[in-house]
């Protein structure tokens, strides 16, 4: 049973038996984020409203083409295919390939490398893990943006991420709040006839301890929007920030999206499950409010 449920979405595993494995898996992905514009497609694998996509997969990994073959993105998403850590699903409009990570098992090792880099310090991690545990059972969010302003985007705005400013934010939190023991990790999550951003279930042999399930929807707003010089924007307060016309509407959107959903997941998860809702909205890549 545990070995079936290592290849399925949610599956706990035992760790005894895949710490080789998953010590090979995360060896192909630093190789593959090494070579050039590796890193760039690794972090984008992580996007699950925009898989990879391939032509075609490239069929020659031969010595002299790991050595010679032009880095092109086919070359790279392809390189990860074969390893094994990103999976096909399916063509998308274009009749593209579409790869995507095949499990939670595999997406915590692509976020694990990213929050070694990101955070490659002891007390920067300790750091994280407290503030993690306080929304995991408060939902209190300012200590966690706080932290993500500070820590976070000064990284993610100066890497070429190519992401777009959405997707940024979405993946900070993901990085910062990914606890597989607690929870199911859901990006994306269908939600009636829309898309959630992050869905964190509360995992069912973990609900007897002080573990709050929580939604969260993030938008942005860039600095011309809003009005706002970047000396602006570093000066203001949250309330400020929040009473500001774009945020505000902005807020209100992801509040409407986040009641849809929270109806749907009445449905599918039963009348008593009741997550917390968080709509963030992110000003300029620098700064959160709530």
């Amino acid at each position: 049973m545990y070995f079936l449920d290592y290849f399925g979405r949610y599956g706990r595993y035992p760790r005894q038996m895949l710490d080789d494995n998953l010590a090979m898996d995360r060896n192909r992905i630093q190789y593959v984020a090494r070579l050039p514009h590796g890193e760039t497609l690794v972090n984008q694998a992580l996007n699950d409203a925009k898989p990879l996509t391939v032509a075609q997969l490239v069929n020659r990994f031969g010595v002299r083409d790991m050595l010679t073959a032009p880095r092109n993105p086919d070359f790279l998403a392809t390189l990860l295919y074969y390893f094994g850590v990103l999976t096909l699903a399916g063509r998308n409009e274009w009749g593209e390939l579409s790869l995507t990570i095949p499990n939670q098992v595999i997406r915590k090792l692509y976020v694990e490398r990213l929050q070694e880099q990101l955070l490659p310090d002891y007390d920067d991690q300790a750091q994280r893990q407290e503030l993690c545990r306080r929304f995991y059972a408060t939902g209190d969010l300012e200590p966690l943006c706080d932290f993500i302003e500070q820590r976070y985007f000064t990284v993610f705005d100066n890497r070429d991420l190519r992401w777009s400013n959405e997707l940024v934010v979405k993946t900070a939190f993901l990085i910062l709040l990914f606890n597989d023991t607690f929870y199911l990790m859901d990006s994306e999550p269908a939600l009636g006839r829309g898309y959630g951003d992050l869905l964190l279930r509360v995992r069912p042999d973990m609900r007897q301890y002080a573990l709050l399930d929580h939604l969260l929807e993030f938008k942005t707003v860039g600095l011309k929007e809003a009005g706002l010089s970047g000396a602006d924007l570093a000066a203001k307060t949250r309330e400020e920030l929040r009473a500001l016309p774009a945020v505000t509407a902005r807020l209100r959107e992801a509040e409407i999206q986040l009641t849809t959903y929270r109806e749907a997941l009445k449905r599918t998860e039963g009348a008593t499950f009741e997550p917390r809702t968080h709509a963030v909205v992110c000003i300029g890549l620098e700064r959160l409010v709530w």
